[in-house]
């Protein structure tokens, strides 16, 4: 089992960014696929991206694509999502979340075992 604690969300205005961590402890990180998802109030749990357990792949939503990365570091257990330009539609609570299979493409709430608590952000127009 793995525990999953975010941090870095706030309020922040439009253009700006921010940078959110995912500390994991427990069982050996680097076995977990690890993946970003956000909830807006209202709406359902929708995929941000997601990086493999070597961190040498990720792949992002389409409407966060250029404007996003994701690293890990897998020596301190812990994986960053990097949030460029943001628009007030990228306001929500954001999740990080662990995949042990890692057997399909990884942008599905379904596939992933272990979840943060989740942090918001807040984008100001």
């Amino acid at each position: 089992q793995v525990h999953l604690v975010e941090s870095g969300g706030g309020l922040v205005q439009a253009g700006g960014s921010l940078r959110l961590s995912c500390a994991a402890s427990g069982r050996t990180f680097s076995r977990y696929r690890m993946g970003w998802f956000r909830q807006a109030p209202g709406k359902e749990r929708e995929f941000v991206g997601a990086v493999s357990r070597s961190g040498s792949s990720t792949w992002f939503a389409d409407s966060v694509k250029g404007r996003f990365t994701i690293s890990r570091d897998n020596a301190k257990n812990t994986v960053y999502l990097q949030m460029n330009s943001l628009k007030p539609e990228d306001t929500a609570v954001y999740y990080c979340a662990a995949d042990e299979d890692a057997i399909f493409r990884g942008n599905s709430v379904n596939e992933y075992d272990y979840w943060g608590q989740g942090t918001q952000v807040t984008v100001s127009s």
